[in-house]
């Protein structure tokens, strides 16, 4: 599904912007803190609306009560509910990492699917979900994850005009070369945590700190 070929202006501002955020950030990475492929999907679900920060507080007596997908998946709704609530949208967060569990035990043999196609059919699991696992996870660049951050940030640089994430990952995938598309992801949402805290994003301080003034 590629879209019109990019300006070639624009190329050049993702590329810059991209050799800044690395100069900037030469260490990023995830922040969800996880030690297996299971736990980073659990923990990537319970991430959706909720900062890394809050699932960073939530995951570790989580992991403790919960230490595989067996024992996601054989989970007490109502008891998985209580671990997750302080993440928000806790029930049907606890729902879909039960029938996530319970479909990798049945379908994928116990293991968390490292391919795109095979992680979109788990319940609760898109595009940036399965994103994140498999860079993060696999080491498999698949494409960019696209959240509130990547949204927010990638239209303020004039990366792109759309505001569906689908849209926003192919445009961006346009314009950063592959290797980069998870690192250029992480990138922008260190920077977005940064500078784009509605109501006070300081967006003048962003285009300075990247020499995008011109285009606020």
């Amino acid at each position: 599904m590629a879209s019109e070929q990019p300006d070639p202006k624009v190329k050049r501002r993702a590329r810059k912007v991209l050799k800044i955020l690395k100069k900037r950030h030469p260490e990023v990475k995830t922040a969800l803190r996880h030690k297996n492929q299971i736990q980073l999907l659990v923990a990537t679900i319970l991430s959706a609306q909720c900062t890394d920060k809050q699932v960073n507080k939530v995951t570790p007596a989580l992991f403790a009560r919960y230490k595989n997908v067996k024992d996601f998946a054989e989970s007490d709704i109502k008891e998985l509910q209580g671990y997750v609530r302080s993440t928000g949208f806790y029930r049907n967060k606890a729902k879909n990492i039960k029938a996530s569990s319970q479909k990798i035990i049945s379908d994928f043999n116990g293991k968390v699917p490292k391919t795109m196609e095979e992680l979109i059919t788990l319940p609760g699991v898109a595009r940036k979900t399965a994103n994140i696992v498999l860079s993060c996870g696999f080491g498999i660049i698949e494409g960019i994850a696209v959240d509130t951050h990547v949204k927010h940030t990638s239209k303020a640089m004039g990366l792109t005009t759309h505001t569906n994430p689908d849209k926003i990952e192919q445009d961006l995938m346009q314009l950063i070369p592959k290797k980069d598309w998870d690192t250029f992801s992480l990138l922008l949402i260190h920077h977005g945590r940064e500078y784009c805290k509605s109501p006070k994003a300081k967006c003048t301080e962003c285009a300075k700190a990247l020499g995008l003034l011109a285009i606020i």
